[in-house]
Order: C-alpha cells, then structure tokens, then sequence
C-alpha cells in the first residue's frame, strides 16, 4: 500500500485526535475543576518558596554587611543569667534552692512534688507518726505519692476513701494543693 502525502496523514491524525478528546469530554469536564485548582495551588506554594527564598538570601547579605551586635536589652534575663549570678545575689531563694538541690513545693512546682518538708515546722498540725492511718493511705502509699499521681488515682477512689486521705491530709502535712484536689474530687463525686 502507497503511503499518503504528509499534509493528509497530518489532517486525519488531527481528526482522530479530535474525536478522541470529544469522547472524553464529559470526563474531562468533572476533572478539569480540580486541575485548575492543583495547577494554581502549586503555583502559589512555587511563589511562596520564591519569596521565602529571597529574603533568606536578603538577611545573609545583610548580616555579612551589618554584622549582628551581641548586645542583650538590660531588661532581658533568662534561666542561665539566674544560675550564673547565683554567687552574686541571694536573694532569690527559688533559684537558690533549685541549684542545691532541694525540691521546690511552692508555686507551679507542687505538681511534681510530694510537699514533705526538709524539718517540722509550724504548719503541720500534728505528728505524722500520731496521726491513725487509713486503710486507703496504706494501700496507695499516699504520702509518697506527687500531686499529680493523686489526681491520676481520683478516679478510682469512692468518696469515703477521698474523705479518709482529706482527713489525713489536714491532720499531717496540710498540703493546700493535696487539700484543694481531694476537696474539689468529693464535691463532683458528690454532686453526681
């Protein structure tokens, strides 16, 4: 078979092809939406990496040219300026007794603590030693327990036993965050 001219060939390969897309309109339709949308979100994230990377590249020029001054604003502190200036000041009786070692039970450090005092002191109403223990306190080993492992155990507890370890508690060591839980537990358990 004779081949036929290139401008005819041309023509019917453009017909069939014509043809084709015409058969695959109505599917190309539905997708075309989300094409767009794809074509122009990669186009905008393209842009945005194109900016990000201009100004990365203008803030190295700029630091060659200015330097940066190592300069710190006098009212700026940070952690490391209280531990450093422990020898120079006193005064500050938190970051002294974080740096010796002992366990901080005031303030936002109570969660993790258990609150037990270093020596007996005024606040505690009684004798631990003096005070009848509960079942409950045995069986949880409550004055070992941190604030927060109380919280975990609520739960579990019924009222009597929230009763029985606030009770202890304000007969011992009078802990007012171990006092607010335990007290704050009995009300919902309570009100339900």
């Amino acid at each position: 078979m004779a081949t036929a001219p290139y401008g005819v060939r041309l023509l019917v390969g453009a017909a069939v092809t014509a043809l084709e897309e015409t058969r695959r309109l109505p599917s190309t339709i539905i997708a075309y939406p989300m094409t767009v949308a794809s074509q122009v979100a990669q186009l905008v994230m393209k842009m945005q990496q194109d900016v990000a990377d201009l100004v990365n590249r203008g803030d190295e020029t700029l630091e060659h040219l200015f330097p940066p001054k190592d300069e710190q604003p006098e009212w700026a502190t940070f952690d490391e300026d209280l531990y450093d200036n422990l020898g120079d000041e006193d005064d500050d009786d938190e970051a002294v007794g974080a740096s010796n070692g002992e366990r901080l039970t005031e303030g936002r450090f109570a969660l993790f603590s258990t609150g037990e005092p270093e020596t007996v002191t005024e606040s505690a109403p009684a004798d631990p030693a003096s005070v009848a223990v509960p079942e409950i306190v045995a069986e949880l080993d409550y004055p070992a327990l941190t604030l927060a492992q109380v919280r975990q155990r609520l739960t579990s507890l019924k009222v009597a036993d929230l009763e029985a370890l606030l009770a202890y508690e304000g007969q011992t060591k009078a802990r007012a965050p171990f006092q607010t839980l335990l007290a704050n537990r009995i009300t919902r358990a309570t009100a339900k």
